[in-house]
């Protein structure tokens, strides 16, 4: 009996089971941590390409604040015919969908003319472009800023009596890793992009 009793607690061929037992959660954690990191940037690089892309297809294609487009600075603004646009007349304007309503409102602590009515199909072709390049892009997650640029002049006959600086902002994305049993989705950063208008007119782009 008593040789029996050294001879199992001698023995060592299930040690190998019982170490890879104890390894293996932490070595799925290891690697499925691995995976999250490539996931992780991967996600990053798709939100910077679809905000790239997202700007890309704004500054190319019809204004999202039409009434911006359509004024005339000479003839309503009292400015002289061919004279740059100041700060003063237009300091920029930000267009965001807001419970399925593109709206566009002025800066905080700028002048802007008159609006008019928000381009929402405008608006929608921006995201949808972006949607090619991230298709968990919502509207909600989207803003568009036509800011002071200092370009163009009064009485443009062509087109918009301003040229301004358009900026793409992607907000409020969230990453969900596989190991979300151990951690919460992580909250990206804001991505941006920005251009100056070209034309402002059409519905397409390259």
């Amino acid at each position: 009996m008593t040789t029996l009793l050294h001879r199992l607690l001698r023995a060592q061929s299930g040690g190998t089971a019982v170490e890879f037992a104890l390894v293996l959660p932490l070595l799925m954690i290891f690697t499925f941590g691995i995976i999250d990191v490539g996931r992780f940037m991967w996600t990053w690089n798709r939100a910077e390409k679809a905000t790239q892309m997202g700007v890309r297809f704004a500054v190319a294609t019809k204004m999202i604040p039409q009434g911006l487009y359509d004024y005339s600075f000479a003839s309503s603004g009292g400015i002289p015919q061919g004279d740059p646009v100041p700060t003063s007349a237009f300091g920029g304007a930000t267009c965001k969908s807001t419970g399925g309503t593109v709206s566009c409102t002025c800066n905080a602590g700028a002048t802007c003319p008159s609006l008019g009515t928000a381009n929402s199909d405008a608006f929608t072709n921006i995201l949808n472009r972006m949607d090619q390049f991230m298709p968990e892009i919502k509207a909600a997650n989207v803003e568009v800023e036509y800011g002071a640029s200092g370009l163009g002049y009064a009485g443009n006959p062509t087109g918009s009596d301003v040229a301004p600086l358009v900026t793409v902002r992607l907000k409020s994305l969230q990453f969900t890793p596989i190991t979300s049993f151990l951690f919460v989705t992580v909250p990206l950063p804001d991505f941006s992009a920005a251009l100056t208008l070209e034309d402002g007119l059409g519905s397409v782009s390259n």
